[in-house]
């Protein structure tokens, strides 16, 4: 065969290959509103950077008539590219080929960009679109959900690894994604889920749509298994490239410095909080008022709302903001909060990002349900997350902070590095009124005006031991700041914390209660 040919033949192989399915698997696709593999990949990737690897690779089964079914690429995109100049690894499972169904040689092209991901130190972006193992292959299909499995573990706080459901994503298909750092989700598009409609009416007899069941709405308000939550394809790849921009390449690295910026003008971070102690305000209009640009990128912003999490920057630098939410539930720690928060500040801490706390909540939420759901094993999460991390911790007190919920939320107990509060703080086991009402329970019963007697008694505790004087009087709390001083304090110990070495005892690991 001359020179020519072979560059020919090449050609027409390749591209035969990225073809996929072909026509009519491919018409099906933009008929259900999906993009295409490939064009996935151009639209997260810059322009011409995404290089494609094992375009060639064939599976292996003879079983079943598979070994008359040509499956182009296998039914997966594997290759690296770059997001702003920076290099990522990335695979597209491909629903034109054979429904994007996992096979061996399928699994292994996927292991394969992971263990590049992991030896280059590069993010890892997964697109998920398959409609589950690959049945023909039998065990060995769920070999390759295994293998997968394990680098996902073995990844997990060294690289940040990305998924992006955009398509059915079933059975054991969905544990990738839920071991991964984000899972981003598009309405009307994305499904999870373990078992699927058609079983659930066959064992349960209960019809369910497949959107109830697990598709981007569900997961985003209702299990909490998604982080970020699209109308679109292209909303969503929106959302994953600011998101690169807020975390660091790999665990040995820190996330980019950008130009500092203030905030933007609009928020008097001295009247968002009312006066009265019971009315509730918007706490990211706290965190909007303090950060660069007011650009805070909230995370899992539909689920477990009493908790606000994200990221955020200070002169420029990256932080993990953590946040009681006091328009939801007045920001009480519960089994789904607990969990939310615990799990950020985990991945803050593996990845050298500082975590600023702010506080404002009357402690855990009480009842029968919460204890029958473990809110005791969940809340301990959040307890040991914190005393775990030895990134810089810096807690800001708003308002409230009683009982557990005061340790909780990062306090100087908790290895805090810094602990301001403002004057609106109230710092105790638990809340004036309450507390008034049993201490002098005896003495208001008995006095002429009970009323009056309470109101004074609520005042003097509120004074002896609410007080953020009082607990910065005892070291809990290192300066008592005005709202509008916030900023340069937060700034300041960001920028004083940057060489900050924690040791602590040798160990395997921790056993933290799961």
């Amino acid at each position: 065969m001359s020179l020519l040919k072979t560059f020919i033949d090449h050609f027409t192989r390749r591209d035969r290959a990225a073809l996929g399915g072909g026509p009519e698997a491919i018409k099906k696709q933009v008929a259900q509103g999906k993009l295409l593999a490939r064009d996935r990949i151009k639209a997260i990737l810059d322009p011409g950077s995404f290089h494609e690897y094992d375009l060639f690779v064939e599976h292996k089964c003879s079983d079943f008539g598979m070994e008359k079914k040509q499956l182009p690429g296998d039914g997966v995109i594997t290759g690296t590219g770059t997001i702003l100049g920076h290099p990522v690894a990335i695979f597209a499972q491909d629903f034109t080929v054979a429904g994007g169904s996992l096979g061996l040689a399928h699994a292994r092209k996927i292991t394969k960009i992971m263990d590049h991901a992991m030896k280059l130190g590069i993010p890892l972006i997964g697109i998920n679109d398959s409609g589950g193992a690959r049945i023909q292959e039998g065990v060995n299909s769920l070999a390759g959900y295994g293998e997968i499995f394990f680098r996902n573990t073995m990844a997990s706080g060294v690289i940040p690894q990305i998924s992006i459901v955009l398509g059915p994503c079933a059975g054991g298909a969905v544990y990738s994604p839920a071991l991964t750092d984000f899972v981003f989700v598009v309405d009307k598009i994305s499904k999870m889920f373990i078992t699927g409609p058609e079983v659930i009416k066959t064992v349960l007899g209960e019809e369910i749509s497949m959107e109830d069941l697990g598709g981007a709405r569900v997961q985003s308000e209702i299990s909490g298994n998604a982080h970020f939550y699209a109308k679109s394809e292209a909303e969503c790849f929106e959302q994953v490239k600011r998101l690169v921009t807020f975390i660091p390449w790999n665990n040995r690295k820190k996330a980019d410095s950008f130009p500092p910026r203030f905030p933007k003008a609009g928020f008097d971070i001295g009247a968002i909080i009312p006066a009265k102690a019971s009315q509730p305000y918007d706490v990211r209009d706290v965190i909007r008022a303090i950060c660069d640009d007011s650009d805070f990128m909230e995370i899992q912003a539909l689920w477990a709302a009493n908790m606000t999490i994200g990221f955020a920057r200070l002169e420029g630098h990256t932080v993990g903001i953590v946040a009681n939410q006091p328009l939801v539930l007045a920001g009480v720690l519960d089994v789904d909060s607990s969990d939310k928060a615990a799990r950020f500040i985990r991945f803050c801490d593996a990845f050298n990002i500082p975590l600023v706390t702010f506080v404002d909540l009357p402690g855990y939420l009480p009842g029968v349900d919460q204890e029958h759901a473990g809110v005791i094993r969940h809340g301990a999460k959040i307890l040991y997350a914190y005393s775990e991390a030895t990134v810089p911790k810096i807690t800001v007190i708003l308002r409230k902070a009683y009982g557990g919920g005061y340790i909780a939320m990062c306090s100087r107990h908790l290895g805090a590095d810094f602990v301001f509060a403002w004057p609106t703080a109230e710092i105790a086991v638990m809340g004036p009124e309450g507390a008034a009402n049993i201490i002098f329970k005896g003495e208001i019963a008995a006095a002429k005006d009970p009323e009056a007697l309470r109101k004074q008694k609520v005042q003097e505790y509120a004074e002896k031991f609410a007080s953020p004087y009082v607990a910065a009087a005892n070291g809990h709390v290192d300066a008592v700041i005005a709202p509008q001083e916030t900023r340069d304090f937060l700034v300041h110990a960001i920028e004083v914390s940057v060489e900050k070495n924690e040791h602590r005892p040798a160990k395997k690991h921790g056993v933290p209660p799961f």
